[in-house]
């Protein structure tokens, strides 16, 4: 489990196809390698990856092929910084909300400002995912723990604005419109929204109006 607060940013440095997917080496800030050993799960643009290797600075990652067509990852290239988040440990502080780096669906996005008095970005979200998003609701971006600010719900839009602290600390800045971004809906949300359409849906074929409802 991740928090969705991205500690540092890496880079590209290799991406090397294998019969399954990609192999990733990533170049770490130093201050992400304390206790790092094989095993250990790294969210990467908000994808839980697993440490397969690592030497000095530099981290390889197994991305499979159901892992790249499901997420942006498919689209990094080598020289591309990423955001980086240290799976959480037990007890910490919870800063952002609880993001397991699966990664829901990716969104378009198209518009952003990157300036600090009017910092946002929108993206459209895919209409089976849209449901799941509300004004005010907790997003996963390429990992970062994000808050809705403004929907238009007719062109299943999404806005959100973002302080300086979030620009200076993600890879936001390396947007450009037309990318696609990782999306993780807030996982208690999807939950609830899908046991009340069940439980509607149950309701209405057996012929039972819903609570509240004629």
């Amino acid at each position: 489990m991740f928090t969705g607060i991205v500690r540092g940013r890496g880079t590209i440095i290799a991406a090397d196809p294998q019969p399954w997917g990609t192999r990733l080496r990533i170049r770490f800030p130093e201050q992400l390698l304390t206790g790092l050993e094989t095993g250990a799960s790294v969210a990467v643009d908000g994808v839980c990856l697993t440490v397969v290797a690592f030497e000095g600075t530099d981290v390889d990652f197994d991305a499979i092929r159901g892992t790249l067509e499901i997420t942006n990852l498919a689209d990094r290239r080598v020289g591309d910084p990423v955001n980086l988040e240290r799976s959480a440990v037990y007890g910490a502080e919870i800063g952002g909300h609880m993001v397991s780096g699966h990664v829901s669906t990716t969104a378009d996005l198209t518009g952003l400002e990157l300036k600090d008095d009017d910092a946002h970005i929108e993206f459209r979200v895919p209409a089976e995912w849209f449901r799941y998003v509300f004004l005010r609701g907790f997003l996963a971006v390429d990992g970062a723990s994000l808050t809705v600010a403004h929907i238009d719900e007719a062109q299943r839009l999404c806005r959100i604005n973002l302080i300086p602290e979030t620009l200076r600390n993600t890879c936001i800045g390396r947007y450009r419109s037309g990318d696609r971004l990782n999306i993780e809906v807030e996982h208690h949300t999807q939950v609830l929204v899908d046991v009340i359409s069940r439980t509607i849906r149950d309701a209405m074929a057996a012929g039972v109006a819903p609570a509240g409802h004629p």
